[in-house]
């Protein structure tokens, strides 16, 4: 077996150590099959083995070139510790996360959202960024048939402005217990512009998705992303 032969070989160990590496960072499936294909230790010393067994003895190999070929097989190592390295990380921070989101259930978020669900006798509370130059808030209220529920203004302070729908109907009347969608408009010099929503959940469970390793909030209201969470109460 020729250097070229093994070198080339161990380079092909290398990137596919490095393809693992890359997988067990980003919890791809991938990386069980790419590691199989790397060259371990054992597999590498069984080819140095039959490259001195197959030499021409009126030409034997350049030790430089064994010395190219040990570090190589550091290369491969050393890559393959650094994919279990990683491995072992990403599950560990998979596990933190999972920890941590724990201790959010039975609080309630402020998160970027258009639907809550109202309890009977309830109310819902929700938030809005209002944009610069606004004067004025609009929120409308609808039920999931798209019917007009109630319609109420908000002041459009400096910052952040807080708002609750107190459960009512236009005419008065408590509104039934069920998912309401919300739609928030500001008022600019007589120009109307829609602005996203945030709105109140309570949390009863997380989950943690292991390929992405992303922390979803179970909420009375659905599943709400940890990276839509503007605050917790």
């Amino acid at each position: 077996m020729s250097y070229n032969s093994i070198s080339a070989y161990a380079a092909q160990s290398a990137n596919a150590a490095a393809a693992s590496a890359a997988a067990s960072a980003s919890g791809s499936s991938a990386g069980a099959a790419n590691s199989s294909l790397a060259l371990t230790q054992s597999d590498f010393l069984q080819l140095l083995t039959t490259q001195l067994q197959n030499q021409d003895p009126t030409k034997p190999t350049d030790p430089s070139q064994f010395v190219n070929e040990f570090a190589a097989l550091s290369e491969v190592s050393g890559i393959s510790s650094m994919s279990n390295s990683i491995g072992s990380l990403t599950s560990s921070m998979t596990s933190s996360q999972l920890l941590n989101g724990t201790n959010l259930i039975g609080h309630t978020v402020i998160a970027s959202g258009n639907s809550a669900a109202l309890t009977s006798g309830g109310n819902i509370t929700g938030a809005v960024t209002v944009p610069a130059g606004a004067s004025s808030l609009t929120v409308q209220v609808t039920d999931s048939a798209g019917q007009l529920i109630n319609t109420f203004s908000v002041p459009a302070t400096s910052g952040t402005t807080s708002f609750t729908w107190n459960g009512t109907t236009t005419t008065g009347a408590t509104a039934p217990a069920g998912v309401y969608n919300f739609s928030v408009s500001a008022n600019s010099n007589g120009t109307q512009t829609a602005v996203t929503p945030m709105l109140a959940y309570k949390v009863n469970s997380v989950t943690i998705d292991p390929t992405s390793n992303s922390l979803t909030l179970n909420t009375d209201g659905g599943s709400v992303p940890l990276s839509a969470v503007n605050q917790v109460m």
